[in-house]
């Protein structure tokens, strides 16, 4: 039995690699029903002050394709708590590289009382989609 009943986790999954596979094969091992978050183009270029590679509705389709993945939905916003009001998970999935910061102390303390625990991955070292981009020089 999986510890948690609806998983979620979020990204903007742009150039597609094993970080990004990683994170939904760990996170699909810890949940029933496991819902995606994929940033919109909007998102992206209004809190990284830039536009993804890839369209989001490749992205979207992309993740979707995932065998680990039951449902994916766009993330319009950065409201991890609101996105519990509207989904009711169990559990956020997050890469440890958040773990201790700000904005994940509030919301931990903000999800506890209604029992959603948020579980740290460990980061894939040495991968990321601005590596991939420094490597084919976008």
């Amino acid at each position: 039995m999986k510890p948690y009943k609806i998983g979620y986790t979020t990204g903007v999954f742009d150039l597609f690699h094993v970080g990004h596979l990683n994170i939904l094969k760990r996170a699909k091992e810890q949940c029933d029903y496991l819902i995606v978050g994929v940033s919109t183009d909007e998102l992206v270029n209004n809190y990284k002050n830039k536009q993804p590679v890839i369209p989001f509705h490749e992205r979207v389709a992309i993740v979707d394709g995932i065998k680990y993945v039951d449902e994916v939905v766009p993330q319009m916003d950065r409201d991890k708590f609101g996105a519990w009001e509207r989904l009711k998970f169990n559990a956020m999935f997050v890469g440890d590289d958040w773990r201790g910061s700000p904005i994940f102390m509030e919301l931990e303390q903000k999800f506890e009382p209604h029992g959603v625990k948020v579980v740290y991955f460990p980061y894939t070292r040495g991968v990321s989609s601005t590596i991939v981009k420094q490597k084919i020089n976008i």
